[in-house]
C-alpha cells in the first residue's frame, strides 16, 4: 500500500492496517464493533483480537459514517456488529441505518448488556463509561444473524 493512500485514511483504519501488518501470522481475521446504545453511544473496535479504538457519539448521523468507514476499509473474513440490548429502539435504528448505507455483508448480534456499566467517579468523564460498556459488549456473545445489504436482497 502506498504512503499517500494510507495517510488519507481515517486514523483508526491506519491503526488497523498497521495491526494487520504486525500480526500477519494471526489466523483470526475478525473485526468486531461493540456498541453501547443510548443517549451517548459508546463504541469499541476490535480487529485481529486487538482493541484498536474506543469512541463515543451523541448523534447517529455521526456514528453511522464512522462505523461504515471502519467496516469498509478493514479487511476481515468476519465483520461482526455487537449491539447491547439496553436501548433496543436505538439499537434497531443503528441496524436499520447500517443496513441501508453499508453495501456489504456483516453479522449482527444483540447482546445482553446487563452488568456492563461500571460506576466511575465524576459520573461519566468524556463518555468513558459508555466506551467501557461497549468494550464489554464486544466481548460477549449473542444470537448471531447474517445481514445482507438491501442492494442484494432488494
Amino acid at each position: 500500500m502506498l504512503f499517500d493512500e494510507i495517510i488519507s485514511k481515517d486514523p483508526i483504519v491506519v491503526k488497523g492496517i498497521i495491526t494487520k501488518m504486525l500480526n500477519s501470522s494471526t489466523n483470526s481475521s475478525k473485526l468486531v464493533l461493540g456498541i453501547d446504545p443510548g443517549q451517548r453511544i459508546g463504541v469499541s473496535v476490535t480487529y485481529l483480537e486487538n482493541e484498536i479504538a474506543r469512541a463515543f457519539f451523541v448523534s447517529l448521523d455521526k456514528l453511522i459514517p464512522y462505523l461504515i468507514s471502519i467496516l469498509a476499509e478493514l479487511p476481515a473474513a468476519r465483520k461482526i456488529v455487537k449491539i447491547g440490548n439496553g436501548d433496543m429502539k436505538t439499537a434497531n435504528k443503528i441496524l436499520q441505518m447500517l443496513n441501508l448505507q453499508f453495501c456489504s455483508k456483516f453479522e449482527i448480534e444483540f447482546v445482553d448488556e446487563s452488568s456492563t456499566t461500571l460506576k466511575i467517579k465524576n459520573h461519566n468523564q468524556r463518555g468513558k463509561r459508555d466506551m467501557l460498556s461497549a468494550q464489554f459488549i464486544s466481548q460477549r456473545t449473542g444470537n448471531s444473524k447474517s445481514i445482507l445489504p438491501l442492494s442484494i436482497t432488494g
